[in-house]
């Protein structure tokens, strides 16, 4: 796996490098800004993008929708101080892949795999906000409680394993859950599952 790191300061790119490289994961570039992080991107087209969210010259927002606009699967993970639901809205309706908070340094190389690996991260401080005025009313689906019990840990990020430990079901139920709410919904995959709940959560359209 190879990623880019993008950060206008200096000594959290200088951190991120010395974590990630310590795991084995190869760093092909590193930028200051949202303008290099596409010019980066479109140079070198990494698994994945490291990338801040608040940056004077470009925003990592911006950035992102110009990354995609280069390449529609390009993998992002932001990375950021701050727990706005704007930007959550935001990245999520561009297709980002991940938004994890700074301060969860344990958390980013799993996050990094995870992406790598196909699957939607959101830390968890941010699932956690959202789980206290999330409500099944905010979601313009007709999902029965336990359908709706199973949206929220798909989108919290947790496979068919850690949803039946929760819930106190069989793998297998949960399985067809989620089969079922997918022929509902229309969608094809678990990830569009994830998507889908934040979208309505936040008010995004298509």
């Amino acid at each position: 796996m190879n990623i880019i790191i993008i950060d206008d300061d200096p000594l959290v790119v200088e951190s991120l490098k010395t974590i990630i490289d310590a795991n084995g994961i190869e760093i092909l570039a590193v930028g200051y800004d949202g303008h290099q992080a596409v010019e980066l991107y479109d140079k070198h087209r990494p698994d994945l993008i490291l990338m801040d969210i608040r940056m004077e010259k470009l925003n990592g927002i911006d950035a992102t929708e110009k990354i995609l606009k280069i390449d529609p699967k390009a993998k992002i993970l932001l990375i950021t101080t701050f727990q706005d639901d704007e930007y959550i809205g935001a990245a999520l309706s561009l297709g980002c892949k991940g938004y994890i908070l700074k301060q969860n340094i344990k958390g980013i190389i799993p996050a990094i795999n995870a992406i790598y690996s196909g699957n939607l991260v959101f830390d968890s401080k941010i699932v956690s906000n959202i789980k206290k005025y999330s409500k099944k009313d905010n979601i313009d689906i007709e999902l029965t409680d336990r359908e709706f019990d199973i949206l929220l840990l798909v989108a919290e990020g947790l496979n068919n394993r850690e949803i039946a430990e929760k819930l106190f079901l069989s793998e297998g139920t949960i399985r067809n859950y989620i089969s079922n709410m997918l022929d509902k919904l229309s969608l094809r995959d678990r990830t569009q599952l994830a998507i889908y709940y934040y979208k309505m959560k936040y008010g995004v359209d298509e």
